[in-house]
């Protein structure tokens, strides 16, 4: 599976992003996609996942009620809608694909997932 993503960009503290993540390859092995984001100095964390099988979504706290995770089936692509953007949610924002399930790690740690796209780059100013 590869995992393209782009909509990064430098905006303003309440503006909107949305991000796009499209799958190709071997699409038809996954089992959720999420988004993690990476600031610099900082480890990968979690921001969001959405089971294929039932569109089950998972959100981090820090963003609960502000970003949206989205797909289209047709496209291969989930879109992460940021609204109401901070200046700490600036990072380095990677999607995933997990093919696997892997039992060992929670669906918030990055181990769980086994394809990663590039990051595509978000700056938030105060």
């Amino acid at each position: 599976v590869q995992l393209q993503a782009s909509g990064g960009g430098s905006v303003q503290s309440g503006d909107s992003l949305r991000l796009s993540c499209v799958a190709s390859g071997r699409t038809g092995s996954i089992l959720a996609m999420g988004w993690f984001r990476q600031a610099p100095g900082k480890e990968r964390e979690f921001v969001t996942t959405m089971t294929w099988s039932d569109d089950n979504t998972y959100y981090a706290d820090s963003v609960k009620g502000r970003f949206t995770i989205s797909r289209d089936n047709a496209k291969n692509a989930v879109y992460l809608q940021m609204n109401s953007l901070k200046p700490e949610d600036t990072g380095l924002y990677f999607c995933a694909a997990d093919t696997y399930c892997n039992p060992t790690y929670l669906f918030t740690q990055p181990l769980r997932y086994d394809f990663w796209g590039r990051g595509t780059l978000v700056t938030v100013s105060s």
